[in-house]
């Protein structure tokens, strides 16, 4: 049986479980509100095992929180796909939910083909966003073992409620998070919004992820002197606030003049002391730093490090850097790949090859388990937002190519 005759995923029923799953969390203002752990969160996964059992699957959670819904297959080896369905504050219907609804729809679609040759499992990743905890993806992380003792009471929610006490309020035991870890898996499978504009801009109907972007994160911390605003005149003024804003301001031309897809940020500022009537003394700012290739990464960040340094130099202040994270790019398997090609390419879906801008499990998965990435589009390049929309048309597209895919990894 082809691919192509094997599953036809309708919009219709896209939209019915988007629009299902997205009422709850929503608040009355517009977006969602779904933390890991929260009361909305466990309703969210009530429905969808719910739905996982009406379509025949195996239910079971794992030991932190993971939801799976399964197909039996004739080995011990297991193909997975999924997402997550936690959201950032007033998030959208789409960000991971949809990941987690082509699934639904793809092994809903493939369960009365018969039992495949490796096991086919639907996952709901029990943490993402890091809105609560900070967690660093705490579901997939948990499959992979790398959940560290000393997190389970050292991470606290901003109420200082911490993510052992939050899992033993949804009847989960901490003390037993080593038995999430899995050893079965053969390849991972996550459909996502792109979250950008590319596929959107370019009319293009389906992406599939080459590389997941590296992430070169730091606080720049800029030293002046506090003076009065009325009697200092401005050529005799060591103002933290205007030299940090050239800093930031050449850093993005110096990041501009790399091209795509080399991205920098500066979303986070703190002046001090923070009066209308006083020259500013000290400025904290971060910068947010990606591109899929390393040796670049690395050299924009020096570059953007001594342009700072000459720039404090230059205006008679002090500059200091504190590192926040570096993280690899991450490269989507190749054979994976290829499976999520040739399905497309079977049904007729155009697509083009992406590097993904944003994180996902998809990036710790791979580091142990093959992995590839399909994108669907956002419309406007909106994410992270109420306003947040895909079409029940490119949803449903999405889906059955991941289903043909996951047809040709498992069957």
């Amino acid at each position: 049986m082809s691919d192509s005759a094997a599953v036809r995923i309708e919009a219709a029923a896209m939209q019915t479980l988007i629009e299902t799953l997205g009422r709850i969390g929503e608040q009355p203002g517009g977006g969602i509100i779904r933390h890991v752990y929260s009361p909305a969160w466990v309703a969210a996964r009530r429905q969808l095992e719910t739905w996982m059992t009406d379509a025949g699957l195996q239910v079971r959670e794992d030991a932190v929180g993971n939801l799976f819904g399964r197909i039996e297959g004739r080995s011990a080896r297991t193909v997975l796909t999924g997402s997550h369905v936690d959201t950032v504050i007033l998030g959208g219907r789409y960000d991971g939910a949809l990941g987690v609804l082509s699934g639904l729809a793809a092994l809903r679609a493939l369960e009365p083909l018969g039992q495949p040759a490796k096991s086919l499992e639907l996952v709901v990743l029990c943490e993402e966003e890091d809105s609560r905890f900070h967690a660093n993806f705490w579901g997939t992380r948990g499959i992979l073992g790398l959940i560290q003792p000393d997190e389970l009471d050292g991470l606290t929610d901003l109420d200082g409620v911490r993510i052992s006490e939050a899992m033993r309020q949804v009847g989960l035991d901490p003390e037993r998070s080593r038995e999430a870890v899995r050893d079965d898996l053969d390849a991972f499978v996550e459909l996502h919004i792109e979250q950008g504009r590319i596929l959107f801009d370019e009319g293009l109907p389906l992406g599939i992820v080459e590389t997941i972007t590296g992430l070169y994160r730091f606080k720049v911390s800029v030293e002046g002197r506090t003076d009065h605003a009325g009697t200092t005149p401005m050529d005799l003024r060591q103002d933290a606030l205007q030299a940090a804003i050239r800093m930031a301001a050449e850093m993005t031309e110096l990041v501009r003049a790399a091209g795509r897809p080399a991205v920098v940020t500066n979303g986070w500022w703190d002046v001090q002391p923070g009066a209308w009537n006083i020259v500013p003394g000290h400025v904290a700012f971060s910068v947010d730093l990606r591109h899929p290739n390393e040796a670049t990464k690395q050299r924009l960040q020096r570059e953007i490090r001594l342009r700072c340094e000459a720039l404090a130099n230059e205006m008679g202040v002090r500059v200091a850097f504190e590192l926040a994270s570096d993280i690899l790019p991450c490269d989507m398997d190749t054979g994976v790949r290829a499976a999520l090609a040739a399905a497309a390419d079977g049904l007729g879906v155009r697509w083009m090859p992406m590097v993904s801008g944003a994180g996902h499990d998809s990036q710790v998965m791979a580091t142990q388990v093959p992995t590839g990435m399909l994108f669907v589009p956002s419309v406007e390049g909106r994410s992270h937002s109420a306003a947040e929309y895909t079409s029940a048309e490119d949803a449903a597209r999405g889906a059955t190519v991941l289903a043909a895919a996951l047809h040709r990894l498992a069957f």
